[in-house]
């Protein structure tokens, strides 16, 4: 059993990693300090099971999570975190993987047995319920979107895309280097990225960063964002949104 574990904290990496050599058939094949540095180890070293830390700069555990969900064969994943018994019950409710820091021995040793893969569906459900009432720091949105390439799986920065388009069943995500495809939902990505990004037309989202002018036309309006000549239709039933939203920035 191949596992790699992530946290920020080189003395609980250190601690986990003595844990580890008292498992039998379990080999420790990488480490990483954040969730960006996990993505790279994971297509370097093909774990069958992760143990990442929540709360870290850079890019945290659940957004780790949910791109390495996208992957053909995604390891299990098992998060770690200092949370309480209560914040704990949203993982438990979806049956993902977690210890409770400070980790114990034999906790350890039941949930490498116990560890089964994470789908997109859960991490959705367990982002929420962390984004809840009973916790003091709401988990932060994804700072990128992931797709994969020829080249494994690419992160695309949210501040750097000026819009998404749905189309059929995908949804076109164009940003400064090009267009790329995802099969999340506009829906989705408009309750997560909220305050970022506005809905201008049943079928878009543009980001109100790169947004630099509502054009008037014969026919209507449109969107002219920065960096892309490409403009975005609004329909009219979101002119009078789109301009109150301008008006509050």
């Amino acid at each position: 059993m191949k596992v790699m574990i992530c946290d920020d904290e080189p003395l609980a990496r250190d601690r986990l990693t003595r844990m580890l050599a008292r498992i039998d058939d379990v080999t420790l094949v990488g480490e990483a300090q954040n969730g960006r540095e996990l993505l790279l180890g994971i297509q370097l070293h093909s774990p069958d099971i992760v143990l990442t830390d929540i709360r870290m700069p850079t890019m945290d555990g659940l957004e780790a999570a949910t791109h390495i969900a996208n992957l053909d064969q995604p390891p299990a994943i098992v998060f770690c975190s200092a949370y309480d018994e209560y914040a704990i019950k949203a993982f438990q409710v979806q049956a993902i993987g977690y210890l409770l820091k400070p980790i114990r021995q034999n906790d350890l040793e039941d949930v490498i047995r116990q560890a089964s893969k994470v789908n997109k569906a859960q991490l959705a459900s367990v982002r929420q319920e962390m984004g809840g009432e009973d916790v003091d720091e709401p988990v932060s949105a994804r700072q990128c979107i992931s797709v994969k390439s020829h080249r494994g799986l690419e992160l695309i920065p949210i501040s750097d895309i000026r819009y998404f388009k749905a189309d059929q069943k995908y949804v076109t995500v164009r940003y400064s280097e090009g267009e790329v495809l995802v099969d999340e939902t506009l829906k989705e990505l408009e309750d997560e990225l909220v305050g970022r990004f506005v809905r201008v037309h049943r079928n878009a989202l543009v980001s109100l960063a790169h947004l630099e002018a509502v054009e008037n036309l014969d026919s209507g309006y449109q969107v002219r964002l920065q960096g892309v000549e490409e403009k975005v239709v609004i329909s009219r039933r979101h002119v009078a949104v789109l301009k109150k939203r301008l008006q509050a920035m």
